[in-house]
């Protein structure tokens, strides 16, 4: 049974939004800027980019900032090139952290990473030491009042996805990622309300933490997202959401 990817939940339920701090924009150019030089500005060709756009598009982004972004990945404007990094350790609990970046020095990323790490309980490992706990796979998050279960499951897996899990405050469907968009679409088709859609670094098993170390995690993973080169964080631990809120 996989697991649960709580920090994805934690984020839109504690209103933890990148969106509030202002950075949601930033991340989102570096990933659309890097979707398009790595497969190309055609959205229909380039599922990243695709995935990106939809992504920007739910953040209310200007069109203008958009297209911009599309541009410098292609060549057609000047743009920085960044490079892609995911940095792999362990936080309170021994929990598995990966943390991807896109950066234009990695020596300056690394330092800040390993900083963050250490200040939170954790630390920097070796490439591979936890990443074999994860797979890649398309997570969407629906609110429990915006649907029936049985509707949205049946939904969901005719639609390719591997399968749906509730808690009692919604619905997880987790597919692979070549199936993602097929599935967002008919859920959007059936004009059913998404909480929240990403294709994701999802744990195969988690690590239940309580007391003092959820406070420790909730801010390490907050630490390591407010870094201005960090994209996303994921971790592999579960937690109560009455612990989280307190």
């Amino acid at each position: 049974m996989s697991g649960h990817n709580k920090w994805s939940t934690i984020k839109h339920k504690k209103g933890k939004l990148d969106a509030q701090r202002g950075k949601i924009f930033t991340k989102l150019i570096r990933e659309i800027t890097t979707a398009a030089r790595q497969g190309g500005g055609d959205d229909k060709a380039n599922p990243r980019l695709r995935a990106a756009l939809l992504a920007a598009k739910a953040a209310n982004m200007p069109q203008d900032n958009i297209t911009r972004a599309v541009q410098k990945g292609t060549g057609e404007l000047p743009g920085v090139v960044y490079e892609e990094k995911m940095y792999e350790g362990y936080g309170p609990g021994g929990v598995a952290i990966l943390v991807h970046t896109l950066t234009d020095n990695p020596n300056r990323t690394t330092s800040e990473v390993r900083h963050a790490l250490s200040k939170g309980g954790g630390n920097m490992g070796e490439s591979g030491c936890v990443s074999w706990m994860f797979e890649n796979k398309g997570v969407i998050y629906v609110n429990r009042p915006d649907c029936e279960e049985d509707r949205l499951m049946e939904l969901a897996l005719d639609a390719g996805a591997d399968d749906v899990t509730s808690d009692d405050d919604g619905y997880e469907i987790v597919c692979p990622p070549a199936a993602f968009l097929k599935v967002k679409e008919v859920i959007d088709g059936q004009k059913i309300p998404v909480a929240s859609a990403e294709i994701t670094w999802h744990p195969k098993t988690v690590i239940k933490l309580e007391g003092k170390q959820v406070e420790q995690i909730v801010k390490l993973m907050e630490a390591l997202e407010d870094l201005d080169d960090v994209q996303n964080v994921y971790s592999n631990f579960d937690a109560d959401m009455k612990d989280m809120e307190g």
